[in-house]
């Protein structure tokens, strides 16, 4: 079964970051990745823009709004994600408790609907 691995970390300016301590987090997360990809789980991970980046889109009464932002203000904000293929929602959270962002923030795990097995 695929899961989707939602990173959520506290969004920081990437100016404040000492450089060497990105460095070692881009390292943590390319060993994650790495492991995920020997264990033949990984189908896809990436790192998101900053929410200042982001727009938000609803349609209401027919009329497509977008707004700059993200939906939500919150202290934690979606960083990134991956998509893994476990073999079950144990596997899943043992990864799950592999990636950095769960020692700073929050990794929520989610199955992903397979369609082609519906009905």
């Amino acid at each position: 079964m695929q899961y989707l691995a939602l990173i959520y970390t506290e969004e920081v300016d990437p100016g404040a970051v000492d450089p060497m301590a990105d460095t070692e987090t881009y390292e943590a997360y390319n060993r994650f990745s790495d492991e995920a990809r020997r264990r033949g789980v990984m189908r896809a991970g990436e790192a998101l823009q900053p929410t200042s980046t982001a727009t938000t889109v609803r349609v209401r009464d027919g009329k497509t709004v977008a707004t700059d932002g993200p939906f939500a203000e919150t202290k934690e904000a979606l960083g990134g994600f991956y998509i893994l293929d476990c073999k079950d929602l144990d596997e899943a959270i043992e990864l799950a408790a592999m990636i950095p962002g769960a020692a700073v923030g929050a990794i929520e795990v989610r199955p992903i609907v397979d369609f082609s097995q519906a009905g």
